[in-house]
């Protein structure tokens, strides 16, 4: 039949899932269309990758969100001739940030380019009761999408176009009395998508508008959206984070790392912790926003690889990936240095064990470097109290490491060039060169998931820093240890010379019966191999520092602040899931066994278990 139908045609393949829109939900965008397919067996190659996308991290991401039965959801796709139109858009029949208003939104050439976020589109506002334009906001006019021999490709726009609007009066009010009488016909405000084609304007799609407002917090989808990027968006991106973001974090970092306490007042301290806490909190809204969408970089290059290798292992594409410096990896061959310096002076290790006074010059200028580059190890995402441990933990760390034979990458060189050779020749003609850009971009991606964390890290610390010093003036003026007292308890005291900060009540460790505790627990396989060890649970930042080698470490995500342990690690058990998160991306990069998405591992697995874990199953032996 597909044949018969469409022949030579083309079409974009699409979902079409029962409960895929509706006036409480909207899947718009989050699962797969292919736009400008040709042919039976590209149509039914499309058709199951369609279906795949059923089971996409933002897909299920919001299933879950809206309480819906993942297990039991379907889809149908939808298979169009294709209408390739000179101007495309959308309109909202009533705008979702005011119910007096709709929205027209139009860009030159195909849909896609405006449903992605690869073309910027000009924006109409419309009064919903007379058509009456209130404002135009155009676009930066640079691209458009068009058709071509093997799908869709984006063009810089004409000079001409650039400085034409995509839609003049008539052609607007042509759209918004065709989305009120979508309105009319199906009883509610519709979310309409349209394209002209020589002047012949072709209704695409219709849908209902969610209630949630489009800016309400509540509503999930436009982030989840927003990790599924374009290769032209993620190049933007990179761009963004390479050149702005990330030198903006290293001078913010410094500017902070400047500053003296001690001519500030107690007052001044207060506002000076709640302005760092300010910027801080800025900086890891951006984090959200920008760095961890750029992550699909790594999924984008993935998918091609694996569609155009077609391994074995569908994970193979990481050791591609693997290839560039890290930043958490950098920081760990430094310490394997002062490590090696250990191992061959016998006498500088009995001084760091007996904690005396190192005379070793060197090694005392490769810890200051080090603590000054680097910190001090013990801050990691997310706390910001109790996590200086100073040049004693690193020691700590360091004789532990020093004891051993160091770790051994995974990955060779050679190994790394077949697989780039096997790879680039397997594209011929213009998508050679896309191939080996899209490698690019692909390492940028799995370089920036581990860097960005160590750059936010550096924030945090100068803010754990002031907290530190305003705590250090309340002990003194008390005389009374504040551990376990939140910051804000701290600044308060700072402000009020005679208020006495409260501690925060010990929380109660989650205990698993001997009745229910289960003896084999199962996750995701992030890093093949088997490893067998006494577990060591992380739930603290200190809890690292007692980390020996050998050891499981189980915890519920690695961030890139806690990878210098890995060296000593054997394996590697985490509550969060997936094969692209951190720690999956470090176990592979030290050839570690290690298991993801294991459902309450810091609970059912104590330090001092022993532990197998099976990293080609996915499975956790406990005993």
């Amino acid at each position: 039949p597909i044949a018969e139908k469409f022949r030579d045609k083309a079409v974009v393949v699409r979902s079409s899932a029962p409960g895929e829109d509706s006036s409480q939900a909207s899947f718009a965008g989050l699962h797969e269309s292919y736009v400008n397919i040709r042919g039976t067996e590209a149509i039914l190659e499309h058709l199951r990758l369609v279906w795949a996308s059923l089971w996409s991290d933002a897909a299920l991401l919001y299933r879950q969100e809206l309480g819906l039965d993942i297990e039991r959801s379907t889809m149908a796709v939808l298979i169009q001739e294709i209408v390739n139109g000179e101007r495309s858009g959308v309109a909202f029949g009533k705008n979702p940030n005011d119910g007096s208003q709709a929205v027209i939104e139009a860009v030159y050439g195909l849909n896609a380019g405006l449903v992605d976020g690869t073309v910027e589109p000009d924006r109409w506002i419309l009064d919903r009761q007379t058509g009456k334009v209130l404002s135009h906001r155009p676009a930066r006019r640079e691209k458009w999408l068009r058709p071509s021999t093997d799908g869709t490709h984006l063009e810089p726009l004409t000079p001409d176009l650039s400085e034409k609007r995509p839609l003049n009066d008539d052609e607007i009010g042509e759209i918004f009395n065709h989305v009120l009488k979508s309105e009319k016909h199906f009883g509610a405000p519709q979310d309409m998508e349209w394209t002209f084609r020589e002047d012949e304007l072709f209704i695409l799609q219709s849908r209902p508008i969610t209630t949630i407002s489009s800016g309400s917090s509540e509503d999930k989808r436009p982030w989840y959206l927003s990790l599924r990027r374009s290769f032209e968006n993620l190049k933007a991106l990179r761009k963004k984070i390479e050149e702005e973001l990330i030198p903006a974090m290293v001078e913010e970092a410094e500017r902070l790392s400047r500053q003296d306490f001690t001519a500030m007042t107690d007052i001044q301290l207060a506002e000076e912790i709640a302005r760092r806490m300010d910027i801080h909190g800025r900086w890891v809204a951006i984090y959200w926003s920008d760095f961890i969408p750029f992550a699909h970089g790594m999924r984008l290059f993935g998918q091609f690889y694996n569609d155009t290798v077609r391994p074995e292992d569908p994970y193979e594409f990481m050791e591609l990936l693997g290839s560039g410096p890290l930043k958490s990896l950098e920081r760990n061959q430094k310490l394997e240095e002062m490590a090696g310096m250990i191992r061959e002076n016998p006498s500088l290790a009995l001084s760091l064990k007996a904690f005396a006074t190192v005379e070793n010059t060197d090694f005392k200028k490769k810890l200051d470097v080090f603590i000054q580059q680097f910190g001090d190890l013990s801050c990691s995402i997310g706390e910001q109290t109790q996590c200086l441990q100073g040049p004693e933990g690193i020691t700590k760390i360091l004789l532990k490491m020093a004891s051993h034979p160091p770790a051994k990458k995974r990955w060779s060189s050679h190994r790394l060039d077949d697989l780039a050779s096997r790879f680039l020749s397997r594209v011929k003609g213009k998508e050679g060169g896309f191939a080996a850009e899209l490698l690019d971009l692909g390492r940028a991606s799995y370089r920036l998931r581990d860097d960005d964390n160590i750059y936010l890290g550096r924030i945090e610390r100068e803010v754990v820093v002031a907290i530190e010093e305003g705590r250090r003036r309340i002990e003194k003026r008390y005389r009374m240890k504040l551990d376990g007292v939140d910051p804000a308890e701290i600044m308060k005291a700072l402000r009020q010379s005679d208020y006495v900060p409260k501690k925060r009540p010990p929380t109660e460790a989650i205990k698993v019966s001997s009745e229910l505790k289960a003896r084999q627990i199962i996750g995701q396989p992030a890093g093949p191999g088997i490893a067998k060890g006494k577990a060591r649970v992380i739930l603290s930042p200190s809890d690292l520092f007692d980390f020996e080698s050998g050891e499981i470490l189980v915890c519920d995500a690695i961030e890139p602040n806690m990878t210098f342990v890995i060296p000593l690690s054997s394996g590697i058990v985490e509550r969060r899931g997936g094969m692209l998160i951190h720690g999956a991306i470090i176990a592979r990069e030290y050839g570690l066994p290690c298991v993801t998405g294991v459902p309450e591992a810091t609970a059912q697995i104590h330090t001092g278990d022993l532990v197998t874990v099976d990293g080609f199953l996915g499975i956790v032996v406990i005993g």
